[in-house]
């Protein structure tokens, strides 16, 4: 039998086993992480991977008495014994400490090797919630032994009933050829192999029994960001991993911490603004990052992703959009999230168009959200190209809100004879340059945009007709792009100027 970790649980399988045959509904274009067995090629760290019941940390060791993580019969006993607001202790096991009897100041990720009632015979394994000054039975020195540098959200988390499962050395993939990502799951398993098929982080401020919201905003940015549950690798450098899927999307500037190893941060200016980071190295703060995340699995994947990877990656906790969900849909996701719901009319065959409050973490905060509804004959559903017309549709999204919902609006601004113009909100910075602009004839029912060509720029249109002339927004073909389709033609008929109109985009 062939003995491997997936995903940091032991298991075992017979010989050719494939890594289809153990992740047999893993996306297929997204990369796995293979970790061979250690060889003489690779190099320890000082660093250790602590798996617990609750979460993986990463510890950097320092001082005195470090050995205690390599020791089997210690780590056997590591299950948490007790925890308060300012540290959590697992154990009890023996140990060599002499404790000295005299408070210290300990730091937030400090690791303590401490004993109770000053009797090395009862010693634990100590790890720092808070900053605070206790004694908690240390040695001479203080008894740090090290500090947690990546899962620090893991130790907010920690309950009666858990325990530390796993103690391994983390070690330096320098030997590519035998750690690396993969997409090729007819991949023979060998025996030692450690497999990492996914990252998951947890969201800054979410903690098992409470919520803050001192960066709901640029949260909120990284649940929308990563909703598809892909993390795509649109670069890879020594310190980080980068995603683009959002760049151009203001964020705002929320949470200024130090970028640690699996600290998730988004871009609040620059060049990349609304890029999602996932850090594979310790960087200082930036004034133009703000904290959203911490990986709490999965750093190894991290580590070894390469670029045009893509990553499966789960966040915590799940996004709560409502806009655009049926009423009895969304009163079904309130009642799932235990937030109480409520509903300006409460009447069968409406929309959610708008909630309060608006981000997850606020709603999870209150545990209430508000919604208002439209009725469905008032939503109008419509087929969006992007195929043909990526960038535009890209930022027609982005001016109505649908990239960040499945309900948006814009406002009616002009109608004449079968033409319908909406005027919605355009930042001056958003170019539109001319993308698959008609031949021939502009058909019924299209969606169009004006491109930068035309001094109207910006402004979207309809025309129920085919026209050999003029396209939706009444522009010359060289000035339309055309962006979609609208479903629902007969709804625009109702349509009356300076009303603020709903949409919903149809996947198809």
């Amino acid at each position: 039998m062939i003995h491997f970790h997936l995903d940091g649980e032991p298991h075992e399988v017979s010989e050719q086993s494939t890594l289809l045959s153990l992740i047999p509904e893993h996306p297929r274009e997204c990369a796995v992480a293979v970790i061979r067995p250690a060889t003489k090629e690779q190099e320890r760290t000082e660093n250790f991977t602590v798996t617990t019941t609750a979460g993986e940390i990463t510890i950097e060791l320092a001082g005195v008495e470090v050995d205690v993580l390599e020791r089997r019969d210690a780590i056997e006993r590591l299950a948490l014994h007790w925890t308060d607001r300012y540290a959590a202790a697992f154990g009890p096991f023996p140990s060599g400490i002499r404790p000295l009897r005299k408070p210290r100041l300990y730091e937030r990720g400090d690791v303590i090797l401490g004993c109770g009632g000053y009797d090395p015979k009862t010693s634990y394994l100590i790890f720092s919630k808070i900053r605070h000054t206790a004694d908690h039975g240390a040695g001479e020195t203080g008894g740090v032994i090290g500090r947690v540098v990546s899962g620090k959200a893991v130790l907010d988390r920690w309950e009666t009933g858990d325990r530390v499962t796993t103690v391994e050395p983390v070690i330096s993939w320098a030997d590519t050829s035998r750690s690396f990502t993969t997409t090729n799951l007819n991949l023979i398993v060998e025996d030692g192999m450690l497999i990492v098929t996914q990252v998951r982080v947890t969201g800054q401020g979410f903690f098992p029994d409470r919520v803050t919201t001192e960066a709901a905003g640029s949260v909120e940015h990284l649940l929308v960001a990563l909703q598809s549950g892909k993390f795509v690798v649109d670069r890879a450098t020594s310190t980080h991993i980068l995603d683009r899927k959002l760049v151009g999307t203001d964020v705002p500037a929320q949470f200024k911490r130090p970028r640690r190893e699996g600290t998730v941060t988004v871009r609040t200016g620059g060049p990349s603004v609304g890029g999602v980071y996932i850090y594979r190295a310790d960087v200082p703060s930036s004034p133009t990052h703000s904290v959203v995340g911490q990986v709490v699995h999965g750093i190894e994947l991290v580590k070894l992703a390469k670029e045009s990877d893509i990553l499966s990656i789960q966040v915590v906790p799940p996004r709560i959009d409502l806009l655009g969900l049926p009423l009895e849909d969304a009163k079904k996701v309130a009642a799932d999230r235990k937030v109480s719901f409520v509903v300006d009319i409460d009447k069968k065959d409406r929309i959610v168009v708008s909630q309060e409050p608006g981000t997850t973490l606020d709603v999870l905060s209150e545990r209430s959200v508000k919604v208002t509804t439209a009725p469905f004959d008032q939503v109008i559903d419509i087929v969006l190209d992007d195929a043909k017309a990526p960038m535009s549709c890209d930022t027609f999204r982005r001016i109505t809100g649908l990239h960040e919902h499945d309900a948006g609006m814009m406002p009616a601004f002009f109608i004449f004879d079968d033409v319908y113009l909406f005027k919605p909100k355009i930042p001056t910075t958003f170019k539109i340059y001319p993308e698959n602009c008609p031949v021939g004839e502009a058909p019924a029912a299209a969606l169009a945009i004006t491109n930068d060509s035309r001094k109207g720029s910006g402004l979207v249109g309809v025309r129920l007709s085919a026209n050999r002339e003029f396209g939706p927004t009444s522009e010359p073909f060289d000035g339309t792009n055309i962006i979609g389709r609208v479903i629902d033609t007969d709804k625009l008929k109702h349509v009356k100027e300076r009303q603020i109109v709903y949409i919903r985009e149809v996947k198809q």
